[in-house]
């Protein structure tokens, strides 16, 4: 009698990520026919401040930013997960890119802590009396970090896929996200130069509490753990 063999599905381990790379560009063109002209303006960030301009006042909590904010949850989840899965030999074994676990950790550890941060960043600027730039400086940063959510997700697709990349891509793409970043801010005090100089001291506790202390603990915790 012939014994009927079965071979594993060699690519089984990815399926997930698959199905949520799928689920990442559905959300990007389910949020591009929703608001088709906001994201025409939106899609343009890289090149012009149009979008700045016109959408600064609106509200953070906009279906608009859920939808895309969860897209950008995604991509710097896998992104984080990869990094760690190729950053050195001996903790592949420890850190895979195809462990679905490990990726559910990141994305909400990811998750929780930017929520944590917004939530607490409400309450302080609360405290100092300067919500409305608070908001606006958000909303601004927000947008541009999710505009590189949405561009690193092709790129991570390729490093997903692909197993022979270096390690020194990864830092090309970490300093093309901390450059991005740090235009950013520069870009963010220029235009709100006036209102930050009439607030110096409380915009300088705000920036060493919120924006520099959060990702300096969040640095040393996974470097530590």
């Amino acid at each position: 009698m012939t014994d009927i063999l079965f071979n594993a599905r060699a690519f089984a381990a990815k399926d997930w990520a698959t199905v949520l790379f799928v689920l990442s560009f559905a959300l990007i063109a389910l949020t591009k026919n929703v608001f088709e002209s906001r994201f025409s303006d939106f899609s343009k960030l890289a090149f012009s401040n149009k979008y700045i301009k016109i959408y600064r006042e609106s509200e953070m909590m906009s279906w608009f930013n859920i939808m895309l904010f969860l897209v950008q949850l995604l991509s710097f989840a896998f992104f984080i997960q990869l990094l760690l899965s190729y950053s050195d030999s001996h903790v592949v074994s420890y850190y895979s890119k195809t462990d679905y676990i490990l990726f559910i950790r990141i994305f909400t550890l990811l998750g929780v802590f930017i929520l944590a941060k917004y939530l607490v960043e409400k309450i302080i600027s609360t405290s100092f009396n300067i919500e409305d730039f608070a908001e606006q400086f958000n909303l601004q940063k927000v947008s541009y970090r999710t505009y590189s959510g949405i561009v690193l997700l092709p790129i991570n697709i390729i490093l997903f896929y692909n197993d022979s990349i270096s390690i020194i891509f990864f830092y090309v793409v970490i300093a093309a996200i901390l450059i991005t970043n740090l235009l950013t801010y520069l870009n963010s005090l220029k235009i709100y130069q006036n209102l930050i100089f009439s607030k110096l001291f409380y915009f300088i506790l705000y920036l060493c509490a919120l924006e520099i202390g959060p990702y300096y603990f969040m640095y040393y915790w996974f470097t530590r753990s």
